[in-house]
């Protein structure tokens, strides 16, 4: 068994994608996950499966799709892989809730950072399936747009590390 997080695009987030952390939690144990939980009510679950990661995510895609009557975005990582994120972070020095990692389902394009537009004070890196973004002034007044993230999903460093702890519980 494998602990794995998935994390979901667009749900719970500026009253879209409404999506109950229980019907979350009853969805993925009727998908014959285990050990389900979930953290806060954007779109975590953490759970063990048998499958490999592009099986769970198919699973839950599909179920997701089922419930929301679209696609619902999701990505996953193992514990470990949610704990490299951590790791690899390249603004430490950054408060953590003002840094982000975009989940990506692939590396994100060499070119990444060359497309961007809108930045002012931010600070981008590129990850292995990650784009990492520090915001100094706040992500909620910030005009960055990243082409390459639009498939993606984004979570906070103190998220993330939150998630790691409960992959490795």
């Amino acid at each position: 068994m494998t602990t794995f997080i998935a994390l979901l695009r667009a749900v719970n987030v500026g009253g879209t994608g409404k999506l109950p952390m229980t019907e979350l939690k009853a969805m993925c144990e009727a998908a014959g996950f285990s050990s389900v939980r979930t953290y806060i009510a954007s779109g975590n679950v953490v759970f063990d499966s048998a499958l490999t990661e592009k099986a769970v995510a198919k699973k839950l895609g599909a179920s997701l799709e089922e419930y929301a009557g679209k696609p619902v975005g999701v990505m996953v990582r193992t514990g470990p892989e949610m704990a490299a994120v951590l790791v690899a972070n390249p603004f430490k020095d950054a408060a953590p809730n003002l840094t982000f990692a975009v989940f990506l389902d692939a590396a994100p394009p060499a070119d990444t950072i060359d497309k961007v537009r809108g930045q002012q004070d931010e600070a981008l890196s590129l990850g292995e399936r990650e784009i990492y973004v520090t915001y100094p002034s706040g992500s909620g007044s910030s005009k960055l747009n990243i082409p390459a993230a639009a498939t993606g999903t984004a979570r906070n460093m103190n998220t993330i590390a939150k998630l790691a702890e409960m992959a490795g519980a």
